[in-house]
């Protein structure tokens, strides 16, 4: 495990930059990739992680040249890639009547960012994935499994849930891993104000799920895992 290399997307902060740091860090040996959309957000992760370890990159997962190239500088940099973390993502606020937001308009930069984001990097990084037999998380949420009321952010998890599904079967026969990672109520920035009264994960419990499946013998794909608080309802 010394030398595999981990990309992590929306690494500037919450589960991207905790999973980033346990990756990094003493016993777990991963060199990371550190995208966010600008790598200046991340240089000092990069640089609290060690210039031998970690490279900051700037890209917008919505931008296909943008995390393609990311990808590629990860390549060229650390000379493979053996993991990839889908992990950027954003929460607006809905009301499909228009109670709470009346200019949709707010709302296509988070299915861009959320889906079309999260299938970029997979399309990205899969080809050198598939070069190592490598592993392709993705974050999903607990809102991707249970409806939520007036919730487009709810919708965007429902459509990675399938999108890592269909991943998964494409990938049969290359090697390479797809875990869903569904991440119930944590304590990051994307927080409602409702939700921050409520039992909250941290992001480091959810960055210990995401090594968990890292950490998994080649033989063992470990397609999902839902963490919730303890006293989460849904």
């Amino acid at each position: 495990m010394a030398d595999r290399v981990l990309l992590i997307t929306g690494a500037s902060r919450g589960l991207g930059a905790a999973t980033a740091r346990l990756a990094a860090g003493s016993g777990s040996g991963f060199k990371v990739a550190l995208v966010a959309r600008e790598a200046g957000s991340v240089a000092s992760l990069a640089a609290e992680l060690g210039e031998d370890r970690a490279v900051a990159l700037g890209a917008d997962v919505g931008d296909w040249p943008g995390i393609s190239g990311a990808v590629a500088e990860t390549v060229e940099r650390f000379g493979r890639l053996d993991a990839a973390f889908a992990n950027a993502g954003i929460g607006v606020g809905t009301s499909f009547f228009g109670t709470d937001d009346p200019d949709p308009r707010a709302w296509e930069a988070m299915v861009r960012t959320n889906v079309l984001g999260a299938a970029y990097t997979a399309r990205a990084a899969l080809p050198a994935l598939a070069e190592t037999s490598g592993h392709l998380l993705i974050t999903g949420s607990v809102a991707g499994r249970y409806i939520r009321n007036a919730s487009l952010y709810s919708a965007t998890k429902w459509a990675v849930t399938g999108m890592a599904g269909a991943i998964r079967e494409e990938a049969v026969g290359t090697g390479v891993r797809v875990t869903l990672i569904n991440p119930g109520i944590t304590d990051t920035d994307i927080l409602s104000d409702e939700q921050r009264r409520k039992p909250k994960l941290a992001a480091d419990d959810i960055a210990r799920a995401v090594l968990y499946a890292l950490q998994q013998p080649p033989t063992v794909d470990v397609n999902e895992i839902m963490v919730r608080p303890t006293g989460q309802v849904l």
